[in-house]
């Protein structure tokens, strides 16, 4: 399967709308309303220099995964980013989640020097949170009936993931 990822574009609104839409997406995601293009738009339009989201698109433009890095602009959390990803159910267990996760932790690490990176996932998306894991991400702790997913409240599990250091060495104790 061919797809490119690629930072979003306010044309992408209605793609992300549609994944939004999706049976099993968390009512949050991205901070996109229910079901309104518009909106959607609107809120492409309004990102800001700590916001970086990026989508996979088909070869025919269709938005098939897409993903969102939100650096803290708090003064006591600096380095700290939360990423947000969601691949359209056609196109799971196909690679797209792994290269956008990939994408997504090459910015926090190489490009932001972020600390700690954290998301937050389903507790009962074991294959997600398989995923999160292969990329040193580690369980925080159970946020209970924290989001609605498909009317129903839903358990998540908070995940973190901090960056090695790099370039440290430690000296040897005389």
């Amino acid at each position: 399967m061919d797809y490119t990822i690629r930072p979003v574009e306010p044309g992408d609104a209605p793609g992300i709308a549609a994944l939004r839409r999706m049976p099993g997406v968390f009512e949050n995601t991205l901070g996109l309303p229910s079901c309104r293009t518009a909106d959607s738009a609107a809120f492409l339009a309004s990102l800001g220099p700590n916001d970086h989201n990026f989508v996979a698109a088909a070869e025919d433009g269709t938005i098939i995964a897409a993903a969102g890095l939100q650096v803290c602009s708090n003064p006591r959390m600096r380095h700290v980013g939360s990423i947000g990803l969601f691949v359209h159910t056609d196109y799971q267990n196909q690679g797209v989640g792994t290269a956008l996760m990939k994408a997504m932790l090459d910015l926090a690490d190489n490009w932001l020097m972020l600390v700690r990176v954290e998301l937050e996932v389903f507790a009962d998306n074991e294959r997600a949170i398989r995923l999160y894991e292969k990329f040193g991400f580690e369980k925080e702790g159970l946020l209970r009936m924290t989001t609605v997913r498909c009317g129903q409240y839903a358990d998540e599990y908070k995940m973190a993931r901090l960056r090695p250091a790099v370039g440290y060495a430690v000296k040897p104790s005389v």
